[in-house]
């Protein structure tokens, strides 16, 4: 495509620098930097995270700490990242041809990126633990990516902890797909003008709706392990059945964004009038349908995944802080819990946001999309502080990992913890 005039324009500032590919793996490094960090915070308030998710003991004191070496990989891949940038700059110099015409690079790295996510190097000390962490990560990520969910005392949080991280990278994902399509295309290239109808109109939105429909599994497994529970052990499953319904609300508006990406498409090819009135109709929907997640997911976040009574009957109960819970385990306490409800508010209704047809209209529209999806995945990284310390509160209540397990609904955990608490 070297020497094509009709592609300068269809670059913007940030692909020139930053192209798409590269956008991706930047989102996947950030994930490997947060998790690390999550481990090492968590693990500084006495918070055993390896334990919660039934991670395997270390062999020798002499192995690093799980977060070290997160923070080893972490720092190898942000390095190859660093270098390949490096290369490509001095290689494309920020000319549209160029840009275009040295795709290869970006992909590459994107290879190497998921080979040293996914096979374990073996060796002794640092190579061993890291051997380990990423064979259990592909073991886990095969299992989550068809809805699977490890049964009770295997892994079973580790399973949910990941599900929901990927609902968060369901964008990054259909970016993925997206650039290796445009790379894969004859005669396209993965650093030209990013072209979300690759692969037919309908791929992409499947592709971000995969996320979602492997958590609405897995909440449906534990519906049917609820019931069939010996009578007593546990409730009905309702809970359950109200998260698979969370998760549900996230496909209408995938929906109906790909419903208006592709009336628009027909009234910029010159529909009729009742082209705008579809259009009008289809936006009022998807309105509501973004409402309903967000608020649902915010519910949820607060509720269930957090314990905490700002959204129930029991947020002014005596010896808690206001809307929060008795034990807060994360310093400096209250404040920092206020502040973490009010941002999961805001930015459960920015990441709705970013599935929105209109967004790659705005000015900057790349820049944009990168920026609404850097804001989801530090609420994600903010969300696992929170999800990780009420697991650790449960399994305490419990008697353990192995106890909150067979602790089925959430309710059944708070009325014996708000029964302990008040005793």
């Amino acid at each position: 495509m070297d020497g094509d005039p009709a592609v300068e324009p269809t670059l913007d500032s940030l692909s020139l620098t930053f192209p798409l590919p590269y956008r991706v793996a930047l989102l996947v490094v950030l994930a490997v930097w947060g998790w690390a960090v999550n481990l090492h915070y968590l693990g500084l308030v006495a918070i055993d995270v390896p334990a919660l998710l039934r991670y395997p003991p270390r062999d020798s004191p002499r192995q690093p700490a799980p977060h070290l070496s997160t923070y080893r990989l972490a720092a190898l891949v942000s390095a190859a990242l660093g270098l390949s940038l490096v290369v490509f700059w001095a290689c494309s110099g920020r000319d549209p041809d160029l840009v275009v015409a040295y795709d290869w690079m970006p992909m590459t790295y994107l290879l190497l990126l998921a080979l040293a996510l996914a096979l374990p190097i073996r060796g002794a000390g640092a190579l061993s633990t890291a051997a380990a962490g990423r064979a259990r990560l592909v073991a886990t990520l095969r299992r989550v990516a068809l809805g699977g969910l490890a049964e009770p005392h295997t892994g079973r949080f580790a399973d949910i902890l990941l599900a929901d991280v990927l609902t968060s990278y369901s964008k990054v994902l259909g970016d993925l797909f997206v650039v290796v399509c445009m790379f894969l295309t004859r005669g396209g290239s993965a650093t030209d003008r990013p072209d979300r109808a690759c692969g037919g109109a309908v791929v992409v939105p499947l592709v971000m709706a995969w996320p979602f429909a492997a958590r609405l599994r897995q909440c449906l497994i534990e519906y049917l392990r609820a019931r069939r529970a010996p009578p007593g052990a546990a409730g009905w499953g309702g809970a359950h059945l109200a998260n698979a319904a969370k998760y549900a609300s996230a496909f209408p508006v995938i929906l109906l964004s790909a419903l208006q990406r592709g009336v628009e498409a027909e009234a910029d090819g010159g529909g009729d009038g009742s082209t705008d009135k579809t259009g009008a109709g289809l936006y009022r929907a998807w309105l509501v349908a973004v409402l309903v997640n967000s608020l649902f997911s915010f519910y949820w976040d607060v509720a269930k995944d957090w314990d905490l009574t700002l959204l129930s009957g029991a947020r002014g109960a005596p010896g808690q802080a206001y809307g929060l819970r008795r034990k807060l385990l994360l310093p400096p306490g209250p404040a920092l819990y206020y502040l973490v409800v009010a941002l999961d508010l805001l930015l459960r209704c920015t990441w709705s946001l970013k599935l929105s047809p209109h967004l790659g209209r705005l000015a900057g529209a790349e820049s944009s999309v990168f920026f609404v999806e850097l804001l989801e995945v530090f609420r994600r990284w903010v969300w696992i502080f929170f999800r990780v310390e009420t697991e650790h509160l449960r399994a305490a209540t419990a008697g353990g990992p192995d106890e909150a397990d067979d602790m089925i609904l959430l309710g059944d955990f708070q009325a014996k913890y708000h029964d302990e608490e008040s005793s």
